[in-house]
């Protein structure tokens, strides 16, 4: 299916690939740095340096102080961000398109002449480590990545991606300009603006940036997808409430079969009219809050149900989040329901193109996994083509009860998930 006009997209001859959506009815822009580099290509004892790496950006290069880089965007009406996944790391900008050059100077900037002083690799480290501590102090944070840990290790995938303290404690500024020279190589390096910006000047001014860039090395290679086994733990913290988490690893972002799923995940867990919420928080009263949910990676991806509860709830709310899986591999969807599913999945996909940071993560993301532009129009098509058999067919071995990996995490005492008070 061939992409709209206002989608363009140019390869430079290093290897740094362009794309843009122009839209001209708005007055500002999202400008992304795409490095397909995060936490699952690190070695062990490399384990948190890519989200490291993205904090040290922001701390200075040859012609910007810190302060200097923050406050680029800033004193124009704009902002600077960056976030690390296991398999990609973005530095992104969103301003009036006034400031298309500004933008793409400093996210260059950041990218290509950062300096790394000691002093403020030091001070960093202080800061990542309170950074894991705030995580640690949130059950849901903590659980969660309990949980990820369960699904994916001894594989990258199943470390933190802040790493760990000796870890991060162990870095300098050698390591840092050695993994920035190994990983961010053009041919690794994805640039994506949408917004009201031509094409043509958004290649222009990444050319001038970026041009005189050999790519030497070949992309990174993703380690070897492990074995899974399902496994249940059950953890302990000074904690008023029980955290449950219950699922399984799941699709990756390009098979055939996600939208499938995508479609039980939104029946099942995703909203307040799913079964979940409905069957659970609104006929018992056990939760607050309860939901299932997906991610996707290239090879892998990891499907989960979480809720909160009180301890002598919840094994009566696992037999219940149980019930409904079961429900879904034995009784096909009504089709009500799956229309009603399906313009969920839709109306999301269409409210999200009024956001222009969203537009530009659709425009990255479909060159990392699909290697070109999906279109709405390709995603309503494969969202409309499943029928209710089908998922149910999905469902019937995905939802395997054996396959299911279990996380619990309760107040500190010496009673049991599920025991009386």
């Amino acid at each position: 299916m061939s992409k709209p006009d206002r989608i363009q997209k140019t390869v430079l001859p290093n290897g740094l690939r362009i794309v843009t959506e122009t839209i001209q009815t708005v007055r500002s822009l999202s400008a992304g740095i795409w490095v397909k580099t995060g936490s699952r290509h690190e070695q062990e004892e490399q384990a948190g340096i890519t989200h490291f790496l993205e904090h040290m950006l922001f701390k200075g290069t040859e012609r910007r102080s810190a302060y200097e880089i923050a406050q680029s965007m800033e004193s124009v009406g704009g902002y600077l961000n960056a976030f690390t996944s296991p398999e990609l790391t973005c530095y992104y900008a969103r301003c009036l398109d006034t400031e298309l050059d500004t933008a793409l100077d400093v996210l260059t900037d950041m990218v290509l002449h950062s300096r790394f002083p000691e002093e403020e690799i030091e001070k960093e480290k202080k800061v990542v480590i309170e950074e894991m501590k705030m995580y640690r102090d949130n059950p849901e944070d903590f659980i969660f990545e309990e949980f990820h840990k369960q699904l994916f290790e001894p594989h990258p995938l199943g470390r933190p991606i802040i790493g760990y303290e000796s870890t991060v404690k162990s870095f300098d500024q050698n390591a840092l300009f050695g993994y920035l020279r190994e990983q961010y190589h053009p041919s690794n390096v994805i640039i994506a603006v949408a917004g009201n910006a031509e094409h043509d000047r958004v290649v222009a001014l990444v050319e001038k940036y970026f041009q005189p860039l050999d790519s030497t090395f070949a992309a990174n290679g993703d380690q070897p997808m492990t074995p899974y086994k399902a496994s249940k733990a059950v953890l302990k913290r000074p904690i008023e409430q029980t955290h449950f988490m219950l699922g399984r690893r799941a699709l990756s972002a390009i098979d055939d079969d996600r939208y499938k799923l995508l479609l039980a995940n939104t029946v099942l867990g995703s909203g307040m009219s799913s079964r979940l919420h409905q069957n659970i928080r609104e006929k018992y009263g056990y939760c607050y809050h309860i939901q299932s949910f997906m991610e996707a990676f290239r090879d892998s991806g990891m499907f989960g149900i979480y809720a909160g509860t009180d301890r002598e709830y919840v094994d009566h709310m696992r037999e219940l989040v149980l019930t409904e899986l079961r429900n879904l591999r034995d009784e096909p969807i009504s089709d009500t329901v799956l229309d009603e599913a399906k313009s969920q999945l839709k109306g999301k996909l269409l409210l999200s193109q009024e956001s222009m940071s969203n537009r530009m993560t659709r425009l990255a993301k479909s060159e990392v996994f699909h290697d070109r532009y999906i279109t709405l129009d390709e995603l309503v098509a494969e969202i409309d083509r499943a029928d209710a058999g089908q998922i149910r067919d999905l469902c019937n071995t995905f939802f395997d009860e054996e396959e299911m990996t279990e996380t619990i995490l309760m107040p500190e005492d010496n009673r049991t998930a599920g025991e009386e008070s």
